[in-house]
């Protein structure tokens, strides 16, 4: 199989799309990330001041969670395979968006490491 048909047998599957999807979404959270920092930066006095009362109010709630924990865990497993394909199927569908929007920019370069194809030769009749 030549490159071109390889990585176009690759870019037409699903994974392949939520990887990209991923990926996309991963940089945009990290172009995020100096904002949220700088805004954690400005609270961290005002968050430090209300530590010791919330501890104080989350000592006794500790209890009650202890017993309600086998419940909710399970709960919890069940619902996670649930979200775990609606994530990747959003992953998917946004990664179709990043490659279909790069596709005209890549073109170019799967052009370029496909092997040239030789000129055929072709022979006048004699008249």
């Amino acid at each position: 199989m030549t490159l071109a048909t390889e990585v176009k047998k690759l870019t037409e599957s699903k994974p392949f799309y939520a990887v990209a999807g991923a990926g996309d979404y991963a940089v945009e959270k990290l172009r995020e990330l100096p904002e949220q920092l700088h805004k954690l930066q400005a609270r961290r006095q005002e968050l430090t001041k209300d530590l010791p009362e919330k501890a104080r109010t989350l000592t006794g709630k500790a209890e009650g969670f202890a017993k309600d924990f086998p419940g909710k865990a399970r709960a919890y497993a069940d619902e996670i395979g649930h979200k775990a394909t609606e994530v990747y199927e959003e992953f998917a569908s946004r990664g179709r968006k990043v490659v279909t929007k790069g596709d005209h920019q890549a073109a170019p370069e799967l052009e370029e490491s496909a092997p040239a194809k030789k000129p055929t030769r072709t022979t006048k009749a004699k008249s």
